[in-house]
C-alpha cells in the first residue's frame, strides 16, 4: 500500500502522537509499504534521525494555534489520489478539514487517528474552550469525522469516551491499538549514559516521571505526594523528565522548595535517544499520575524497559497494566498519588521483581509495534478495497 500520514508537526516535543506516527511509519516501511508524511512544519525543521528526508513533505510554516495553511488543501488535491489511503493524526486544527475537503474533490479515502482528542476530560476541565469548540464543531470537525472512512482509536476505552464529548457525533469507529518498537538499546545498557550526565542520581532509588510537564499530567500531585513519603527512605529521589510545555517548572520547583524536598527532585528537561532510555534504566519505578492520557507512549516505553508503572484509571491502558500485575493503580487525586508511592515503598523486593517481570510480558502481549501495526494495516487494507460502510455510532443526525 501507499500511505500518506498528515500531521501538523513532527516535533518530538509535541508528545505521543508524533512518536506513534514515526514508529508506525517505520514499521509499515519495514513490511514493504510506502509511508510518506506531510507536515505543516517549515522546511528548516530538524528531522528526527529515524526519518528519511525524502519521505517528508514540509508545507509550513502554518499560522496561529489552529495551524492554518493555504498550501495544504491544493497539495492534497494534487497528490492525495496517488496514495491508497490518507491517515490524519489529531484533530482541532486545519489539517483535518483540508483532508476532508480535498477528499471530496479528488476522491481519495482518508481515516482519522484521534489520539484521545475527543476525551470528555477536556470538556469537564476546560468548559470555555469546549464552548468555543462547539461553535466550530458542526461546520468542521463533526463533518470531518462523519465523512472519514474510519475513525481510529488506540483503546476501547478511548472509543467509548469519545462518544461523550459532543451529542452531535457520527463515525465509522474502529479500535486498532497502539504501541512502540522494542528497544534498540537492550534494557539496562543505557544506564551509565544517563548517570554520566546526571551523576548526583547514582546510587539513588529513582522514581521516574517522563512526559510533558503539564497540569494534565498531575506533576503537582506527584511532587506533593513525594514530599509526604520521602522521609520513609533517604535514598528515594524523584526525577522529573520532559519538556516544560506549559511554563510550569519554576512553579513546581517552588512547591518542592516549600516542602523541603528541592534537593531530592531533579528536573532534567526533555530527554531523547540513549539519554531517555538511560533514564528508564536508572529508575526503580515509573510514575505517571495523569488526569487524562489517551494511551501514553511513555508508559509503553517503561513497560518495555521492565519498569513497573504507577498510574491512574485516567490512563486508558490502566486495565492492561492491572490485569498483568505490572504496576499499581490509584485515583488521580492527592490521596491516590500518595497511595501509589506508599504502596510501592511498602512492597517487598519479591513483589517489585514480580511486577518488573510482568511489565515486560504486558508490553509483549499488548503494545509491541509489530502487532499493532499489523492491526492498523489490516484496517487500512479494508478501507482501500471496500465501499463506504455504515456509521457504527450515530449520536444525532445532521
Amino acid at each position: 500500500m501507499k500511505i500518506l500520514q498528515v500531521i501538523t508537526t513532527i516535533d518530538p516535543a509535541a508528545g505521543g502522537p508524533v512518536e506513534g506516527m514515526i514508529q508506525q511509519g517505520l514499521e509499515m516501511m519495514r513490511q514493504g509499504h510506502t509511508a510518506h508524511v506531510v507536515t505543516l512544519d517549515p522546511p528548516t525543521t530538524k528531522l528526527d534521525p529515524r526519518l528519511e528526508p525524502r519521505t517528508i513533505f514540509f508545507l509550513g510554516p502554518a499560522f496561529l494555534t489552529y495551524c492554518f495553511s493555504a498550501k495544504l488543501e491544493p497539495w492534497l488535491i494534487e497528490h492525495g489520489p496517488k496514495y491508497d489511503v490518507v491517515v490524519v493524526h489529531g484533530m482541532w486544527q486545519h489539517h483535518g478539514l483540508c483532508v476532508r475537503n480535498a477528499s471530496r474533490i479528488a476522491g481519495f479515502k482518508y481515516v482519522m487517528f484521534l489520539h484521545g482528542m475527543l476525551d470528555p476530560w477536556f470538556k469537564q476541565h476546560y468548559p470555555a474552550k469546549h464552548l468555543k469548540k462547539w461553535l466550530y464543531w458542526p461546520w468542521a470537525e463533526y463533518r470531518v469525522l462523519r465523512d472519514a472512512n474510519r475513525v481510529l482509536f488506540t483503546t476501547s476505552e478511548e472509543l467509548l469516551l469519545a462518544r461523550q464529548s459532543f451529542w452531535l457525533y457520527k463515525a465509522r469507529e474502529k479500535m486498532v491499538g497502539y504501541g512502540i518498537r522494542r528497544r534498540e538499546i537492550p534494557p539496562g545498557e543505557a544506564r551509565e549514559t544517563f548517570l554520566a550526565q546526571f551523576p548526583d542520581l547514582r546510587g539513588k532509588r529513582n522514581l521516574l516521571y517522563l512526559s510533558r510537564i503539564h497540569p494534565k499530567k498531575g506533576c503537582d500531585l506527584l511532587i506533593q505526594a513525594f514530599a509526604q513519603v520521602a522521609h520513609l527512605d533517604p535514598e528515594l529521589h524523584l526525577v522529573m523528565a520532559g519538556p516544560d510545555s506549559a511554563g510550569w517548572v519554576d512553579q513546581l520547583k517552588t512547591i518542592a522548595e516549600a516542602r523541603g524536598i528541592a534537593s531530592r527532585v531533579t528536573f532534567t528537561g526533555m530527554l531523547t535517544g540513549p539519554l531517555k532510555w538511560g533514564a528508564y534504566d536508572a529508575a526503580d519505578v515509573f510514575v505517571l499520575p495523569s488526569h487524562q492520557e489517551n494511551f501514553g507512549i511513555v508508559v509503553a516505553e517503561a513497560l518495555a524497559s521492565g519498569l513497573p508503572v504507577l498510574t491512574t484509571p485516567k490512563v486508558n491502558i490502566w486495565r492492561e497494566i492491572k490485569e498483568a500485575g505490572a504496576g499499581i493503580i490509584h485515583p488521580d487525586t492527592q490521596e491516590g498519588t500518595e497511595k501509589l508511592l506508599g504502596d510501592w515503598i511498602a512492597a517487598s523486593d519479591a513483589e517489585r521483581a514480580r511486577m518488573s517481570a510482568n511489565a515486560m510480558l504486558c508490553f509483549s502481549r499488548h503494545f509491541d509495534i509489530v502487532q499493532v501495526t499489523d492491526n492498523l494495516l489490516g484496517e487500512l487494507e479494508l478501507v482501500t478495497t471496500e465501499e463506504r460502510i455504515p456509521h457504527t455510532y450515530n449520536g444525532t443526525r445532521f
